[in-house]
């Protein structure tokens, strides 16, 4: 087994092995609304607390927009581990062809640390949230 393959089943294996939320303390959330600029822009917004981390912190997203079943990833944003509840704005286009429109769509925030403890930065979940949101023109 190559190395690669090998970190790769690491890799899955502690992603399958990783509590959702390390803490209840610690959330995210996305708004409702959602926004979407002609020239195809998506802007997501929600909320997030968590605490600790010995690694960088980020929250990450993505939207998908039925038919259309491909997650696209709307860019990151460095946070802050403080036990505040805070802001989080993410701004970004899907890297395809992919055009959204207003309506409905689906939004998955993610809150993750890049844990170095190891050696090897490892992901670490310290929550997520998915739900519906409404894309509205901006």
């Amino acid at each position: 087994m190559s190395l690669r393959a090998l970190l790769g089943t690491a890799a899955a294996t502690l992603l399958l092995a990783t509590p959702a939320s390390a803490d209840p303390y610690e959330t995210v959330t996305v708004d409702p609304t959602a926004r979407v600029a002609p020239d195809g822009t998506v802007t997501l917004t929600g909320t997030y607390r968590c605490t600790g981390g010995s690694g960088p912190v980020f929250v990450s997203s993505s939207v998908r927009q039925d038919p259309d079943q491909v997650r696209h990833g709307i860019n990151g944003t460095p946070a802050i581990c403080d036990g505040v509840q805070r802001s989080w704005t993410n701004t970004g286009k899907p890297s395809t062809h992919t055009t959204f429109r207003t309506g409905p769509a689906h939004v998955e925030a993610t809150l993750m640390e890049l844990n170095t403890d190891a050696g090897l930065p490892l992901p670490r979940f310290h929550a997520r949230s998915g739900q519906t949101v409404t894309l509205t023109e901006s």
